[in-house]
């Protein structure tokens, strides 16, 4: 007959019949709860941040105002217009033979700011000129956008504020304006529409 044997040792703890089986248990157990904790966690997180990013994107008025549509039909040769976009102004002149002329005659190298007037232009559409009418000095509008204002001594655009003077290509050559007048991103829908933005 088969007896159990004792020890005397009291921390020695006789074997437990399917302890293995128990610890494998726990173990998986303990994986779930590990995984089930950090799923929470990440959709908490995802529930305050979705939220948050979002609120940072532009608003409805804001990207309606992304691109706008310039009918140049009512633009008289030699005149222009000023619309706004992005809440900027801008320019968009219609630039006569001569004025075009007078730009091209420019020596590209005597500009503090080398431009062309084919690199401020679209293809087919010199005599379309479409700037940001902000002085690049400290931010005012130029005058000159129609005849009747001054156009300073180069035929261009006069800044009031500090005497800046931009040719008929809205380049800078007089006064503290360190760039030309910023040409925005946009695109002709047809002969008589232009999109800005």
């Amino acid at each position: 007959m088969a007896t159990l044997e004792t020890t005397d040792d009291p921390n020695q703890r006789p074997p437990v019949i399917g302890a293995a089986h128990d610890e494998g248990q726990g173990a998986r157990r303990r994986d779930f709860l590990n995984i089930a904790a950090v799923s929470f966690a990440g959709v908490g997180a995802a529930a305050v941040l979705i939220p948050l990013v979002n609120q940072m994107n532009p608003s409805a008025d804001v990207l309606a105002l992304a691109a706008i549509e310039v009918d140049l039909a009512k633009i008289l040769p030699g005149s222009g217009i000023k619309v706004a976009w992005r809440k900027q102004p801008v320019f968009v002149r219609s630039l006569m033979p001569a004025e075009i002329a007078e730009a091209k005659a420019v020596p590209v190298a005597s500009l503090r700011d080398p431009q062309t007037l084919e690199e401020r232009t679209k293809p087919g559409h010199e005599n379309w000129l479409i700037t940001m009418a902000v002085c690049t000095h400290l931010g005012c509008v130029p005058l000159g956008i129609t005849p009747t204002e001054s156009r300073g001594q180069y035929g261009g655009y006069f800044c009031p504020c500090h005497g800046s003077q931009y040719d008929t290509a809205g380049r800078i050559r007089a006064g503290p304006a360190p760039k030309n007048l910023v040409v925005p991103d946009y695109s002709f829908k047809s002969a008589t529409t232009v999109q800005i933005g």
